[in-house]
């Protein structure tokens, strides 16, 4: 910033298995979006790796990793980011169209996707005739559509009610389940965060605490004391 050098993150050092539920804990300027970004290859470390399926992406060139990005990773964003002229359909599909894959070879996983979020009967609603939980129930499916490797979330519940955020949160669980899906979301909501296998904590760009899921699942009031003692 000008010619003052900000740290983001700092030695910051984790892997999540396949089949994962991580939540990403932390204040504002923790380093959580800035992890995510990374993880996600939308931007480069000054130094370290990030390696996805086995894929070090610092070895990648920009097109190679616009390409693994769209092949490999999926974005639910926590303002939908749909695009108001396309049915629900075509959101869910347009990652194929955009990498040069015929949608109608994937008909049958389209309607996989709709059935998994609940909106058979709404395919053919453009976004202004959706609520806003059912707009991040596309941003769900559209993330899926490719098969990723991973799933990356913003405060996918941050522009949603307690009620639409629980229903999206049941949904993530329920993908992680079904699709055997590995997701990685950031929040700055313990309620949220409860619905993970682990929660990780940043603060000042460096990871103070992991909180495994134990036989009971990880409670909100563990998440809140663990936030409490590292005054988060």
């Amino acid at each position: 910033m000008g010619e003052v050098a900000v740290t983001a993150l700092n030695g910051v050092d984790f892997a999540v298995e396949r089949g994962e539920f991580v939540a990403i804990m932390g204040p504002s300027g923790s380093g959580k979006s800035t992890l995510l970004h990374l993880l996600g290859g939308l931007d480069s470390p000054t130094s370290g790796e990030v390696i996805l399926a086995g894929q070090a992406l610092s070895q990648l060139s920009d097109d190679q990793i616009t390409r693994f990005r769209r092949q490999k990773i999926g974005f639910i964003f926590q303002f939908y980011n749909l695009l108001p002229t396309l049915t629900a359909a075509e959101n869910v599909v347009l990652p194929l169209l955009i990498d040069g894959r015929p949608a109608a070879e994937y008909k049958a996983r389209l309607q996989v996707l709709l059935s998994l979020v609940g909106l058979e009967d709404r395919a053919s609603h453009l976004p202004d005739q959706l609520s806003g939980g059912q707009q991040q129930r596309v941003a769900i499916a559209r993330a899926f559509i490719n098969d990723p490797e991973i799933v990356l979330a913003d405060e996918p519940t941050g522009n949603l009610d307690s009620r639409s955020g629980k229903s999206i949160l049941d949904l993530l669980r329920k993908a992680c389940r079904e699709l055997e899906a590995t997701i990685i979301i950031v929040t700055h909501d313990p309620s949220a965060a409860s619905y993970a296998d682990r929660v990780v904590f940043l603060k000042d760009g460096q990871i103070v605490h992991h909180l495994n899921n134990g036989a009971e699942g990880i409670s909100v009031n563990k998440i809140v004391e663990v936030m409490a003692s590292l005054e988060l």
